[in-house]
């Protein structure tokens, strides 16, 4: 079975204001850092993204890819990878938890990264580390600021 990397941060926000921002796939750029264009390709009857290309810079990952998105209930959304060019795997998940009668919520992001070309399993768990620490930095930023889409 593939290592995943997981981190946590606590936002200063209800947990449906933290997947509000998770959800708004065309302001990714604006917060993410890695993600450099990001386009809705399809969505479900809610609304929501399905299908999602992404481009993507990470330092030692850089790629144009396509992802697929589950929505399994109001506070966890999981992602897996349909195409790529450099990548084998992208699979990750946002769970939220809510805190304190929910004026706060706990977000922690798992991923995991397989890329076709070799590389060390280490080198792979830092960009996994590096990617999950930008974006839940960037989340908590985004959030806490107020900026609404």
């Amino acid at each position: 079975m593939a290592e995943h990397t997981r981190s946590s941060i606590i936002v200063e926000a209800a947990p449906a204001e933290v997947m509000e921002v998770i959800a708004d796939f065309g302001r990714y750029p604006e917060w993410t850092g890695e993600v450099k264009e990001a386009e809705v390709l399809s969505t479900d009857d809610r609304g929501r993204a399905e299908r999602v290309r992404l481009l993507l810079d990470a330092g030692a990952i850089r790629d144009e890819h396509t992802l697929a998105y589950e929505w399994t209930g109001p506070e966890e959304v999981r992602w897996s990878l349909v195409r790529s060019q450099m990548l084998r795997t992208l699979d990750g998940v946002y769970r939220l938890r809510s805190l304190d009668g929910g004026s706060r919520t706990e977000v922690t992001y798992q991923l995991t990264v397989d890329v076709k070309i070799p590389m060390l399993g280490m080198i792979k768990r830092k960009a996994e580390k590096v990617i999950i620490d930008r974006a839940l930095d960037g989340l908590k930023k985004r959030v806490e600021s107020g900026a609404k889409s």
